[in-house]
């Protein structure tokens, strides 16, 4: 009969399995009211006791549990002494009186506990009690001691197949990581191709992998895996480091393995979802590399079966694997970033060193442009944002040179962008950046002007035609220090030093309500007037002299000698183009002089000579500027873009210039 039993449940690979129909396959041998089977923690994976299922009896099925059975004291003594316990009737037994009392109470009268044994190691015990008396006698030992040694031969060979196909699991799996290390640097990609795998090997319902935040307080959600789909966190989710049992594994790197009531008792918080989902055992381990925790790694299961010491060391090499990925994955993030940054930083520089710049130095000693540099040096030490007022061509964006390069921020880059010289759609993507697919024609990540500038300055020209719906962002930027790019919700942080530049007035656009008043006082922490090149008209020769030695040496011209008549009429000229228009007036003038002595079109600058004045008859300032602006056009022969435009000569942009005509009224002649 012992041999039929051994039939009967070799069939089971699996020790749960074979554990859960036990009790149908020993009632046909056995006369038993109730069953219940304990395994050795060192033999067991995952619970130590199995108990009936239900009040029903007789008991059929086996489940595991947390509690200690009434029949605990009487099974570990059969374990240690590796001998059979029979009362055959409760009242003559004086070995277990409170084993005895409480099966009394279930209203068993005999009991038997048989250890389970193989010539390998010892399993446990099984354990029966019957409502009737007598149902295991003395005589009786030997024929329960054979059902026991074939149920423990059974038992040991399911338990040795299930540890052997753990250990061909957990091979792979540290195979698996050891080839997702080399194999992969993507942090997301690897950590998302382990998780699945290590979850099913350690048999748990979810596993995820938690890294820190850059804010510094939080650990960041990075991975997760749970097949039902119910997870208790979402990917990228924060969680603070304070109060919880992620944060105190991570401080610590100590590990935490136990169930989720005990968890409170400890003063930890665990998520109030744990609960509510189901899991009642957890395992949360540190994530270390070179001496340093990098992050955590947790595991749940629903069942009660609590992590072994011998999974807790196994999940600690995975762990230990996971850790390196992570470091290298970091690493190879960090150095792409800077790679990135760097190449971004390199085509910024020289298509800087490729454009045209008005003048490698400023030049001038007057007064007004020595007032001006004196709040430059007052200013650049600070990190306070800079609003620089003044005319078009005046010299805006090399003062705000001056001020990045007199500050501590001038080893890092300084980046520029142009309001008004960017269409409307594009501009929150230039300064904020996209992610890939962010938008139509978004086919690559870009990095924004502001990530591209941190730790550095950020030069925003024609600030007042940013616009009105990008003005909040860029004043959280100045007052929060964050933005995100588009397509992406996650928030980037950046130390950009901000000085804008206008042309326009500001404070009235603020009361026709086409500029933000908080941004506008944000932006107007210093403001510094440039003076427009009427009001320097002592720096006028210095000027002159710069431009003629610069545009002859790049034009392989000689020019000795200006004239005193032609300085004096430069001099007398009122520059409503300022630096720009004596810039291109220059250029101009060395490309018409063949000798040593400056040819400069004079005719021209009579023909705009005062340009209020018309025949001695005094015209609006509106009458002036079409006047201007119609001569200059006829002049260049209606060409507007380009060096040789008229928009270049006037010293404005294309687009500005086509809203003027249109406003005055100019249109091309048939």
């Amino acid at each position: 009969m012992p041999n039929a039993i051994f039939d009967a449940l070799r069939v089971y690979r699996d020790p749960d399995q074979l554990v859960r129909v036990l009790p149908r396959a020993l009632q046909p041998v056995l006369d038993f009211d109730y069953m219940s089977l304990f395994l050795d923690r060192e033999v067991a994976r995952g619970a130590t006791w199995y108990v009936p299922h239900g009040e029903d009896r007789p008991s059929l099925t086996l489940t595991p549990t947390r509690e200690i059975p009434i029949e605990a004291v009487q099974a570990s003594w059969v374990f240690e002494h590796q001998q059979p316990a029979v009362i055959p009737r409760l009242e003559q037994d004086t070995q277990f009186l409170d084993a005895k009392r409480l099966l009394r109470e279930r209203g068993f009268q005999s009991a038997c506990a048989l250890p389970l044994t193989t010539a390998h190691r010892r399993l446990g015990s099984l354990n029966i009690a019957a409502t009737r008396a007598y149902a295991y006698a003395e005589g009786d030992v030997r024929f329960l001691s054979g059902i026991a040694d074939q149920v423990a031969v059974a038992l040991d060979n399911a338990l040795s197949h299930a540890e052997l196909q753990d250990e061909k699991d957990r091979l792979m799996l540290l195979l698996e990581l050891t080839n997702s290390v080399v194999s992969n640097l993507d942090l997301h990609e690897v950590l998302s191709a382990v998780m699945t795998t290590s979850r099913r090997v350690m048999r748990s319902d979810t596993a995820g992998v938690l890294l820190p935040d850059a804010s510094g307080g939080h650990l960041r959600v990075c991975a997760l895996d749970s097949p039902e789909g119910k997870e208790i966190l979402q990917d990228g989710r924060l969680i603070p480091l304070d109060g919880t049992v992620a944060g105190h594994v991570f401080r610590t790197g100590t590990p935490w393995v136990g169930y989720v009531d005990d968890l409170l008792k400890t003063g930890l918080e665990a998520h109030e979802k744990w609960s509510a989902l189901g899991f009642k055992v957890g395992c949360v381990l540190p994530l270390i590399s070179r001496n340093r925790v990098l992050g955590t790694l947790g595991l749940r299961r629903r069942d009660e079966n609590a992590y072994t010491d011998d999974e807790v060391q196994f999940l600690m090499q995975v762990a230990n694997q996971i850790a390196i990925a992570v470091e290298n994955a970091l690493a190879y993030g960090e150095i792409r970033a800077l790679k990135d940054k760097l190449a971004l930083e390199k085509l910024y520089l020289e298509d800087e060193i490729r454009s045209d710049r008005a003048f490698e130095e400023i030049i001038g000693k007057s007064t007004a442009l020595r007032r001006v540099l004196r709040q430059v040096e007052t200013v650049a030490p600070t990190d306070a944002t800079v609003l620089i007022y003044g005319e078009t061509g005046t010299g805006k964006e090399l003062i705000a040179r001056a001020i990045h390069n007199l500050s501590p921020r001038r080893p890092q880059a300084f980046v520029k962008l142009n309001c008004a010289a960017i269409p409307t759609g594009l501009v929150e993507s230039e300064l904020f950046g996209h992610e890939r697919g962010a938008f139509t024609g978004a086919i690559t990540q870009r990095i924004g002007r502001f990530e591209l500038a941190n730790h550095g300055t950020v030069f925003l020209d024609e600030i007042a035609d940013l616009p009105l719906e990008l003005q909040p962002k860029l004043l959280r930027v100045l007052q929060e220090r964050e933005f995100e790019r588009l397509g992406n919700s996650r928030t980037l942080r950046s130390d950009a030093r901000l000085i804008a530049a206008t042309n326009g007035d500001l404070a009235a656009m603020v009361e026709a309500q086409r500029f933000r008043a908080d941004l506008f006082y944000r932006l107007n922490v210093f403001p510094i007037h440039l003076p427009p090149l009427r009001e320097r008209v002592e720096d006028i020769p210095l000027l002159v002299r710069h431009f003629v030695q610069h545009f002859a040496r790049r034009m392989n011209r000689t020019i000795e000698t200006i004239s005193s008549d032609t300085m004096e009429s430069l001099v007398r000229y009122q520059w409503p183009g300022n630096i720009r228009e004596l810039e291109n007036v220059m250029e101009r003038a060395v490309i018409l002089s063949s000798g040593p002595v400056l040819r400069v079109p004079l005719e021209d600058l009579r023909d705009r000579f005062a340009p209020g004045q018309a025949n001695g008859t005094h015209r609006t300032l509106e009458e002036a500027e079409r006047a201007h602006i119609l001569a200059t056009v006829k002049e260049t022969k209606w060409v507007l873009s380009g060096p040789r435009g008229a928009a270049t000569r006037l010293g404005m942009n294309r687009s500005t210039l086509q809203f003027r005509m249109k406003k005055l009224g100019i249109v091309r002649p048939a």
